[in-house]
């Protein structure tokens, strides 16, 4: 049985955000990197997160073309409808 002061993946990739931003109560950092050591799956999730925030981070708006933009949209928007949205799987292009 795990012990419930263990974050599980699923809380994790809720967490990602606040984590990434320096946000999380001590607390939860605490259990954030404990479930790092632990986990090498969620490691990786980590690293493509921060990849990804730093390429898109250097986008602008103005650099999408109206389709591009358009169709990302609709994957996210159709993404977000979807039950499981709540999962770490990225939508698929």
């Amino acid at each position: 049985m795990s012990n419930p002061d263990e974050l599980t993946c699923q809380e994790l990739v809720e967490l990602v955000t606040e984590y990434l931003d320096g946000a999380l109560a001590p607390a939860e950092r605490v259990r954030f990197d404990a479930h790092l050591l632990e986990c090498d799956p969620c490691v990786e999730y980590i690293d493509q997160v921060k990849v990804t925030v730093g390429v898109v981070g250097r986008l602008s708006e103005d650099e999408l073309t109206a389709p591009v933009r358009e169709h990302l949209l609709a994957h996210f928007r159709a993404w977000k409808r979807s039950p499981n949205s709540t999962s770490a799987e990225p939508p698929s292009f």
